[in-house]
Formats: C-alpha cells, sequence, structure tokens
C-alpha cells in the first residue's frame, strides 16, 4: 500500500495546455489514478517494479528472478578483476551487478546470482549447507586467481541456506539466503504465478552433480530363502478398505498380482533351483462355478536358486504429494460421487490426513537405510522443489531432517509430472552406476489425482520409461482410501516399477520391515514365455501387470521382484496361465527367456501335458488357490463394472457374469481424480456372490489357508449372507 501512495505524487511530466482542466478535475483525476494504482497493487503487487518511476527509485534493484537463465549450471567466467576490488569474495549481486549483498530473501523458485573472486587459482568447490544441517557439493571447477565468477542458485524449499566455497583447503566466507513462501516485493523482478506452500520444513536446492565417490559398505545382511513375485501392484488394500468404508472400489482397485501378493504358493518345483530363476509349471481343470464350464489352467511358478539375497547399496529419491487433496482424513473421499470437492471439518478427533501418514511414512523409510545408502527428498502441488539433496545417510542430521519432514503441509493443486521430473533431475551423476552393485529408486507417495500439467499416464509414462532406460527404476506408494489405483496400475507396467497401498502408519511400518529390501531390489527383467501348443491359446494371464500384452502365444512379464519363501511356498510366487484348447493335441512346449540386472540373458524350456482328467483336477493347492483367486477378483471387477455403468446410465443392472457364460473376463474403466460411490451390490450380483460364496468357502478349507478367510468376509458382506450387509 505504502508503494501505491508513492505512485500518487505529482505527475513528473506537465499536461498539455489543450487538456484545459480545472482544479477540482486535476483533483478528481489524482484521486481517480491513486485508487486504481492502489488496486492494481494490491491484485498484483509486482506490477511496475522492474521499471522504476523518476530518480527517487534509482535505488530499487532486481535481485532475483523467476525465468530461468540461459545456462544455470557451474561456474562462469566473467572476466577479470575490476581495480580496486578484492580478491577472495563471495556475494550476491543484483540483475546490473552493480550492487552486492550478503544476505537475500528469496521467494520459493526463483534464481539469484551469486559471484565469487577466488584469490589463488585451482579448484573450487561451491557448497550450500541446507536449514537440516547437510552440505551439498554445488559445483567444483578450476579457476584463476584474479578473476571473477559467477554461478547461480535456485531457491527450492522455504527454510535458510548458507552457501560458500573451498579453495586448497580454505574456506571463503558465507552468503545466506532465505527462502520464503511466496513473492518478495521489494527486491523481485517478476512474480510468480501462485505463492507455495509446505509448511516450515526444511529448503533444498536444485540438485547438480556431485564428483567423488564413497568406499563401498558392508553388505545389508542376506536373506536366506527366497522366490520370486512379479512387479507392478503388491496389495489390493484399497480394495478392502473402501469396502470397509462402505464405498464402491474401482475396478483397478482389484489387480491379480496385487491379491496373489497376498497368499503363498506352492510353486509346484520339484528339482532344486541353482540359477537366479526356474520357472516350474502345474496344470489344473476345473469347472466354472456359476457356468459348470470346464476350464484349463496353466501356471508358471517362481522359483529362484538365491541362497544369500542381500539388497545393494541404494541410491533413494522420495518423492512427496503435498497437494490439498493430501489433507483429507484416510477415509473421506476427497471428491464425492458428483465430482464436487469434500470440505473435511476439522475435528480433534478426526483420523489423521493423509499428509500426516504420508509425512510418518517418509520418516520410517529413513529407517530402513545404511549409513553407505544415500537419500533426497522431492516434494510437489503446483510445482516441484528439492527438500533435501541426495547425500549419503551418514553425513546427515536425522532428527532434524526428521522434524523437517513431518513439518511438511498440504497445499494447492497436483502436478505428479513435475514431481518426477525434479525427482529425476535430483540423482545428477548417480544416474551413472553399476547395477551388480547399487540401485537407483524413486519412491513416490501419492493419492494419484493429478490435475495440474499432464493429467493423463501418457507424459508420466514416459517419464518412467526414460527413467527405467537409465536404470532408475520406480515405487509408488498409495496413500488413502481415494488413492487413484487406475492411474498407477497403468504407469508402474513399466520396467523395474511397484506399488502399495498405505491406510496407516503403523500397517506401512510394519510392512516396511519384512519387504523394503525386496521392493527396492529388482532380480528378473524382460521375461517371455513362448508358448508352442497346436491345440491351445492363451486367453488370460492372471498374476502380472502385463497380463493385457498377453495374446496369442506370447506372455510378457518386465520385471521380477525377490519375494518371502517359506516351507517350500513363495508369496505371490505364481503366474497363471487360462488356455482355450483348440484342438485335442495335448502337449505343450514352453520356453522362457529373460535377463538378470546386468543384461545378461539367460532361458528355459520344459515340455507339459495335461493329463486325461476329469474336472475338477488340480496338479497342487499352489494352482488350485491361484484358480478360486482369479476367479474372485473377476467376479469382482465384473460387479464393479457393471454397478458403475448402471449408476452412470441410470439404468438398471445387467451382469456380465450369467450362468450361461460364467465369470467373464472383465473390461476396464476409471477416471484419475476418482469419485466416490456409495457401496452398492444389486439383486443379480447378490445372488452370484451368494452362489461364488458358498463355493469360496468350500475351497478355502480344503485348501486350509486361513488367510482366505479375509475374501469369505468381503463376500459375506456382498452377498449378505451371515449377517453381512453392503
Amino acid at each position: 500500500m505504502d508503494e501505491a501512495k508513492r505512485r500518487c505524487d505529482p505527475l513528473p511530466h506537465p499536461i498539455p495546455p489543450e487538456f484545459n482542466l480545472e482544479d477540482d478535475d486535476m483533483k478528481t483525476i489524482s484521486t481517480i489514478l491513486c485508487l486504481a494504482a492502489v488496486v492494481l497493487l494490491c491484485s498484483d503487487p509486482s506490477l511496475g517494479l522492474d521499471l522504476p518511476w523518476g530518480d527517487d527509485y534509482a535505488d530499487v534493484y532486481d535481485w532475483y528472478s523467476f525465468d530461468a537463465p540461459s545456462s544455470s549450471e557451474g561456474l562462469s567466467d566473467e572476466g577479470l578483476l575490476s581495480e580496486g576490488e578484492e580478491t577472495g569474495g563471495i556475494w550476491i549481486t543484483d540483475s546490473s551487478g552493480k550492487e552486492k549483498r550478503t544476505t537475500l530473501e528469496i521467494p520459493m523458485g526463483a534464481w539469484a546470482r551469486v559471484m565469487i573472486a577466488p584469490s589463488e587459482s585451482g579448484e573450487l568447490k561451491l557448497r550450500c549447507r541446507y536449514p537440516t544441517g547437510t552440505a551439498y557439493q554445488l559445483v567444483a571447477e578450476e579457476v584463476e586467481a584474479g578473476h571473477v565468477y559467477s554461478a547461480w542458485y535456485q531457491a527450492e524449499w522455504v527454510g535458510d541456506y548458507e552457501v560458500w566455497y573451498t579453495l586448497d583447503g580454505a574456506e571463503s566466507e558465507t552468503v545466506r539466503f532465505q527462502v520464503q513462501e511466496g513473492w518478495i516485493a521489494e527486491e523481485g523482478m517478476a512474480a510468480p504465478g501462485m505463492a507455495k506452500s509446505g509448511g516450515s520444513g526444511a529448503s533444498g536446492v536444485r540438485a547438480p552433480a556431485m564428483y567423488s565417490y564413497a568406499p563401498a559398505p558392508a553388505p545389508v545382511s542376506p536373506t536366506t530363502s527366497i522366490g520370486l513375485a512379479v512387479g507392478g501392484a503388491k496389495d489390493v488394500e484399497n480394495f478392502r478398505e473402501n469396502i470397509e468404508q462402505g464405498y464402491m472400489p474401482l475396478p483397478t482397485d482389484v489387480t491379480y498380482e496385487g491379491l496373489f501378493y497376498d497368499y503363498y504358493f506352492e510353486t509346484g518345483q520339484l528339482e532344486a533351483c541353482e540359477k537366479l530363476f526356474c520357472p516350474s509349471y502345474s496344470t489344473a481343470i476345473s469347472n466354472d462355478p456359476i457356468s459348470g464350464e470346464a476350464q484349463r489352467y496353466l501356471s508358471v511358478g517362481l522359483n529362484s536358486g538365491i541362497t544369500d539375497f542381500a539388497r545393494k547399496k541404494l541410491n533413494l529419491v522420495v518423492v512427496l504429494d503435498y497437494s490439498g487433496s493430501m489433507g483429507s482424513p484416510f477415509s473421506d473421499y476427497y471428491y464425492d460421487q458428483f465430482g464436487n470437492r469434500v470440505d473435511i471439518e476439522e475435528d480433534a478427533d478426526s483420523s489423521k490426513t493423509k499428509m500426516e501418514i504420508a509425512d510418518q511414512a517418509v520418516v520410517d523409510l529413513l529407517g530402513h537405510l545404511e549409513e553407505d545408502d544415500r537419500f533426497g527428498l522431492v516434494v510437489f502441488s503446483d510445482e516441484a522443489y528439492v527438500v533435501e539433496p541426495l547425500t549419503k545417510v551418514g553425513e546427515k542430521d536425522l532428527e532434524t531432517l526428521e522434524d523437517a519432514i513431518l513439518d511438511i503441509e498440504e497445499y494447492s493443486g497436483t502436478n505428479m509430472e513435475a514431481g518426477m521430473e525434479k525427482g529425476t533431475a535430483t540423482f545428477g551423476k548417480y544416474v551413472e552406476i553399476d547395477p551388480s552393485e547399487r540401485e537407483n529408486r524413486i519412491i513416490f507417495l501419492t493419492d494419484a489425482m493429478p490435475n495440474l500439467g499432464e493429467t493423463g499416464e501418457g507424459g508420466l509414462l514416459s517419464i518412467l520409461e526414460e527413467n527405467a532406460d537409465e536404470g532408475i527404476y520406480t515405487t509408488f506408494i498409495g496413500v488413502g482410501v481415494d488413492f487413484n489405483t487406475a492411474l498407477v496400475e497403468k504407469i508402474t507396467k513399466v520396467r523395474g516399477a511397484n506399488y502399495y497401498s498405505v491406510h496407516s502408519a503403523s500397517e506401512f511400518e510394519e510392512r516396511m520391515d519384512e519387504e523394503f529390501d525386496f521392493m527396492v531390489t529388482p532380480l528378473v527383467f524382460d521375461l517371455l514365455l513362448d508358448l508352442d501348443a497346436p491345440g491351445y491359446k492363451i486367453e488370460k494371464v492372471y498374476g502380472s501387470p502385463e497380463a493385457d500384452e498377453a495374446t496369442g502365444e506370447i506372455m510378457k512379464v518386465n520385471t521380477l521382484f525377490p519375494s518371502k519363501a517359506e516351507e517350500g511356498e513363495v508369496k505371490g510366487g505364481i503366474i497363471l496361465i487360462k488356455l482355450e484348447q483348440i484342438s485335442s493335441d495335448g502337449n505343450l512346449t514352453l520356453a522362457v527367456s529373460y535377463q538378470d540386472r546386468n543384461g545378461t540373458e539367460d532361458g528355459d524350456e520344459a515340455q507339459v501335458v495335461f493329463p486325461e482328467a476329469e474336472p475338477d483336477f488340480y496338479q497342487n493347492d499352489g494352482i488350485r488357490k491361484a484358480v478360486l483367486l482369479s476367479r474372485y477378483a473377476d467376479l469382482l471387477k465384473n460387479w464393479i463394472v457393471d454397478e458403475r455403468r448402471a449408476f452412470e446410465s441410470e439404468k438398471s443392472v445387467q451382469p456380465s457374469v450369467t450362468t450361461e457364460d460364467g465369470i467373464a473376463v472383465p473390461p476396464v474403466l476409471g477416471e484419475w481424480e476418482r469419485t466416490s460411490l456409495p457401496l452398492t451390490v444389486s439383486e443379480p450380483y447378490r445372488d452370484l456372490f451368494e452362489v461364488f460364496g458358498s463355493y469360496f468357502e468350500n475351497e478355502s478349507e480344503s485348501l486350509g489357508d486361513i488367510d482366505l478367510q479375509q475374501e469369505e468376509v468381503v463376500l459375506d458382506k456382498l452377498s449378505g449372507r451371515r449377517g453381512g450387509e453392503a
């Protein structure tokens, strides 16, 4: 407002006489101009500040800009030091290069220029100390005494930073950047599109390359017995939570690989495995429980001969969503069935928000890292910012870092693409690794409801694919009951990708205690199964996120991860193939090829013969359990699709599952920014669930797996059996 008043001083140029204005007219015009200036400056305080009016404004200089410099990396030689200037200094300069200062308030996302006048020649290392205490090397280049050099600094997350350089073992004085939310009017060049928020946590700068490697650390303690499981979803907890809370799930909340990963499977392995991967095969002939039609199945058991598994050293960048939707409670939808945002009433007794659980999840992840692992943190809403650079865990003040993480609060929109791009850039030179020694991974925590930038899977998918080609793999961790599995299910089909759901901090901590090392260590890539079977063709593949690529004779699986093995059974260690019989020839030749993490190719070939048996025939309990769970998932998906279609069309439900056709392979639908629908089970599906529930209960008793009771609870609720009510 003071600036507006200053601009209302008498006009610096005379009014031409032809206007012939009286004094009252002049007063009126002056008042109008003053009011207009006040309105404009209140609505956008940056207007006019970079073009001073008259001599009174000659002291207004520009100290930062939101436009990225044409060349922002490294040092630029600005020539010889001016006569009379002292060497050995470091300072912040304005856009004219004439003014100096050692402290600058600067908004998030803005750029400022640092000048350096080294007193000696040699290798100069420009460093930055973060508010968390982490010291990070920004630049390391050769300099000459008597020259002046410039470097660009980008402010990202809020907090106080110190920047200095070392040369020939000596340290310079420091300059300080006080990174703030929003725009500092007195010193800005141009206002940002929107102020950012994020609590009072730590801050960060853009992460350029570093120039040294540390000695190799001791390996992580090995796990003695493992099998393998596919990438993609690692649970169906979002489905269960939606049912529990009374919401209609999305079809993508139920994934075959996620459901399989909740259970241990007998793999049908008959011989000892002495390689990285040894597939085993089992057969089944089983009647559809709805239509009674005989169906044929082939399972692929995912066995490994590794007995001394230990995860590699890890370069881990966590990318954390702090958008507005993360402020809603875990058990509530952020959008109702009409697509309207739900305003959450704050209550002292209300459940924790997704943001609070996500913050705690990041802190919990830190507890699974070794001193020689590297950790970095990026946050995103409208834009993305580095909170903590990628440095060794042993060099960090973990207590201060954890406090900073827990301070992060939700704000504004969701630009997932910006978060992924910034997370990728944070690796710097560590993109170049030896895969036999170290793993590069991004863990992306989000509710997956993008509404800014590239909101479809296209942009994100491209980034993930490019990263995978460079050896940077991705884990998505879905937060909240409204976590959008439709988007993440698509993009985690990429090589090396997987995803989990989180619904409580304690659940996540317990899960990571058991599975963190497995989650970050893909072992097998580009698994191809070539089926040579004149009498059969592949109808459907269950248990792999790439299942829609299984057509004709080829089944493809991008990634296999290590998985826990107990008493001859492997957690999630099976892929199920539904076969369509097209002739009486029952002979199958199966050729498998794959690559290990170093790119070495290997393979295997086997002969399988379907027995002359009547249904129901199962070669072992592993394939029997897989058939049961695949039918369960198919029925659920058909129900969700049919109920949602009926709601949208305002028509009665027409079940895709019938007594004539049985449990059909379900179609796919979904929206990224998911809306909530009340849990609804139409009468036809209630009857189907009751019939299937009896079948499921009988199979569960035969298999003797008490964990299957959690699915019986769901079926009871959907059918209304035993007092269950949807």
